[in-house]
């Protein structure tokens, strides 16, 4: 008998990613070991993009090898694991204007500081994160492969 197809459809996969949570990094380190790493992250073009600093191991391993996979998850019983797993490219934004921008849609979408999330623009922004906006690295992922899995539709049979 085939097992019941469990992934998620393209508008259930977005809707699992517009939820904000730490995505797990995995890039290959100078050992060739995997490195990971949680990170905050956006969607823009629906694609993944997360900022670091440029000296992070993980902006270092990605600029020698640019293969990552990203691992989005959620769920404590069996009966609840959902998730969502791309594997693709890296690619670099450099720009600090653009990486600037990049914190203020994340502090809209994370807390920074106190208990919510409090969206920054402007000077607000530029005083908060401007002097940091150099220091970083944007990466966005091309997706070259997708696999997602929601062991709610096995509706608690296995």
């Amino acid at each position: 008998m085939a097992r019941k197809d469990i992934s998620m459809s393209t508008e259930e996969i977005r809707v699992f990613l517009a939820k904000p949570r730490a995505i797990q990094v995995a890039s290959i380190g100078p050992d060739g070991f995997p490195h990971v790493a949680p990170m905050w992250y956006l969607l823009l073009n629906n694609k993944i993009a997360f900022r670091s600093f440029s000296k992070s191991q993980k902006i270092l391993n990605l600029r020698r090898n640019n293969r990552v996979t990203l691992l989005a998850e959620e769920g404590e019983r069996y009966a609840d694991l959902r998730g969502v797993m791309i594997k693709g490219h890296a690619t670099f934004e450099n720009d600090p204007e653009v990486i600037l921008q990049w914190f203020g849609l994340l502090s809209a979408r994370y807390t920074f500081f106190g208990s919510v999330p409090e969206p920054l623009e402007g000077a607000a922004l530029s005083k908060a994160w401007g002097r940091f906006a150099p220091k970083n690295t944007g990466v966005i992922v091309e997706p070259m492969k997708i696999i997602s899995w929601d062991h709610t539709k096995l509706s608690g049979s296995y």
